[in-house]
């Protein structure tokens, strides 16, 4: 396994953010990646840049939610917010103590309000930087028992899942990265061109404008694993129904069998098989009714879910649509304080039509 980490690490700091001399890195994760830290570190300073690590403790978070006032829930941190203004990249290592500590459901949830507000300030930041490609960013996962207990699956399954998934079996991993990138800049160069895109089959009849937005080629820079070309509708654009056939998790409620129906870009009806209440919380907030996000998932190493979004919305064979905040670096311009991701299965004759010309059809383009 060790050799895996390592080849974990030299991905994370040389492909997906390209560390070079003097780059100021931030580093998030918790104690249990401590394994992949090491070799992040030593990495880092191969490529000469300066990493400054976050660790986080086990249950940290909710002592906030729990004892915090409205002024400590609403507080800024000058650190953080130099950070996210002034360095080079940010890297993200999701190693959850728990089950559902990747989207767990907030102790109170009043306060945890209060606390969004108060962060409003860092993602706009944070988002402005993303979109003008000033700070370079990667998410990624280490395994941990409580991630897979999420998935469902034994640690030994799901190291193997996570490594297979960021294609670390393979003997240079890099090259299999830019061969993923190269294929799936000939979709984005077809999609770019498109005014009008529709979602068609069993599961979906969603069309949307794309006119003058920019679709992004996710090739596992800013998200490893990754596979996947997104961009984000013309905000008053989109019109159609939806059936999310794939389970999801929004604050660590399992959410099933969403079916949405829209209008002129707002989700005008909405329910679900499980997990109602979620929605009818997360469209009462400002923004989430409108849509952030269009995507298609194409990693093949990828054929189930594991209610961890950073995978599912990859399954090769499937599209995503996110409700709430766009991305900027598309040209989307709808803000919310809530992203969140609903899959469909394409696999079973569900078309993607680019002003009127079929380019995919049963889970794979055709281009």
């Amino acid at each position: 396994m060790s050799n895996l980490i390592e080849k974990y690490a030299n991905l994370l700091v040389n492909y997906c953010l390209a560390v070079k001399k003097g780059d100021q890195v931030y580093v998030n994760s918790s104690y249990l990646a401590e394994p992949l830290l090491k070799e992040v570190a030593k990495a880092i300073y191969i490529a000469g840049g300066q990493p400054h690590f976050n660790i986080e403790i086990e249950g940290l978070g909710d002592l906030l939610l729990e004892h915090g006032g409205e002024d400590q829930l609403t507080y800024v941190s000058p650190i953080k917010k130099y950070i996210f203004e002034n360095f080079d990249c940010y890297l993200n290592i999701r190693a959850p103590y728990r089950k559902g500590d990747d989207d767990h459901a907030p102790i109170n949830e009043e306060k945890y309000k209060l606390f969004q507000k108060g962060q409003s300030e860092l993602n706009k930041i944070y988002f402005d930087r993303l979109g003008n490609g000033s700070i370079r960013r990667a998410l990624c996962q280490y395994p941990t028992q409580a991630g897979a207990d999420d998935a469902r699956m034994t640690l030994e399954e799901y190291e193997k899942f996570v490594f297979q998934s960021c294609y670390l079996y393979d003997q240079d991993p890099v090259a299999k990265w830019l061969e993923v990138r190269a294929k799936q800049q000939a979709y984005v160069d077809r999609l770019d061109k498109a005014d009008v895109v529709q979602y068609k089959g069993k599961n979906i009849d969603m069309t949307f404008s794309v006119k003058g937005r920019k679709w992004i080629n996710s090739d596992g820079r800013a998200n490893m694993p990754s596979g996947e070309v997104f961009s984000a509708p013309v905000e008053d654009s989109v019109n159609g129904w939806a059936y999310f056939s794939y389970p999801t998790i929004y604050m660590g409620k399992d959410v099933e069998g969403v079916r949405l129906e829209v209008k002129d870009g707002q989700v005008i009806k909405w329910s679900a098989e499980k997990g109602q209440d979620v929605l009818d919380k997360v469209f009462s907030v400002e923004g989430a009714r409108y849509w952030g996000e269009v995507a298609v998932g194409t990693n093949m190493n990828i054929q189930r879910t594991t209610r961890n979004i950073l995978f599912d919305e990859k399954i090769g064979g499937s599209i995503h649509m996110a409700v709430g905040q766009s991305y900027k670096q598309c040209g989307g311009k709808n803000e919310s304080t809530v992203h969140w991701d609903m899959i469909t299965d394409m696999r079973d004759g569900g078309e993607i039509i680019a002003d009127g010309e079929v380019i995919y059809r049963n889970g794979a383009f055709v281009i």
